[in-house]
C-alpha cells in the first residue's frame, strides 16, 4: 500500500475528511482538500517534514504512513500491520510461538492469496517433513508461480512453447 493510499486509509479510520486533515497540518482552507487529494492520490508525494505533521494529527507513528522497508524490523512490523489493513491478517500466540493467520473465511481475504499461502504452507511442510530438500524449496518459492505443481495456478505457456505448437498447427492445416 502506498503512502497516499495509507494517509487514506487511517484518514478514513480515523473520521476525518481532507479539507479538515489538510488544515491541521498547515494548509490553507481553499486548497486544503485539493492538497490531501494529491497526497492520497499519488500525484504529488509527501516530503518528511509533512509525514511527521500528517502522523501526529492522525495519532499515529510515522512508519505506519511511509512505505515500509522490509530489511528493518520496524518496517517488518509495519508491513504486516499494512497487510492486517488490507488482508485481515492477525497475529495470534500459542505457548512460546507467535502465528500470522491468515483466515481463509474472512472476506478481506481475496481468495486467490489464500489459495497461494495455502500451497507455499503444503512446501513448507514438504521440507520441515524432509519430503523435498532446501534447494527445491528455494527454487519453488524463487520461481513462484512456474514451479507450483498445486496446479491451482492458469499457467500460459511460454513463447517458444507457444511458436511451436502454432507452428506444428500450421503444418497440420497445409
Amino acid at each position: 500500500m502506498a503512502i497516499g493510499e495509507r494517509i487514506r486509509f487511517i484518514r478514513n479510520l480515523r473520521g476525518m475528511t481532507q479539507k479538515w486533515l489538510g488544515q491541521a497540518v498547515g494548509f490553507p482552507q481553499k486548497t486544503a482538500d485539493i492538497r490531501m487529494a494529491q497526497y492520497e492520490s499519488g500525484s504529488r508525494t509527501p516530503k518528511e517534514d509533512l509525514v511527521k505533521a500528517l502522523a501526529n494529527v492522525l495519532e499515529v507513528s510515522p512508519l505506519a504512513l511511509n512505505i515500509p522497508d522490509i530489511d528493518s524490523d520496524l518496517g517488518f512490523i509495519h508491513t504486516l500491520f499494512a497487510i492486517e489493513d488490507i488482508h485481515g491478517v492477525r497475529a495470534e500466540k500459542q505457548g512460546d510461538e507467535v502465528h500470522i493467520v491468515f483466515d481463509g473465511s474472512k472476506r478481506t481475504m481475496d481468495e486467490s492469496i489464500f489459495k497461494m499461502l495455502s500451497a507455499w504452507a503444503d512446501q513448507a511442510e514438504k521440507l520441515k517433513n524432509g519430503e523435498i530438500s532446501k534447494d527445491q524449496y528455494d527454487r519453488w518459492r524463487y520461481t513462484f508461480p512456474a514451479e507450483d505443481t498445486t496446479q491451482i495456478w492458469a499457467k500460459v505457456p511460454s513463447q517458444e512453447l507457444s511458436d511451436m505448437l502454432i507452428q506444428a498447427l500450421r503444418e497440420e492445416e497445409k
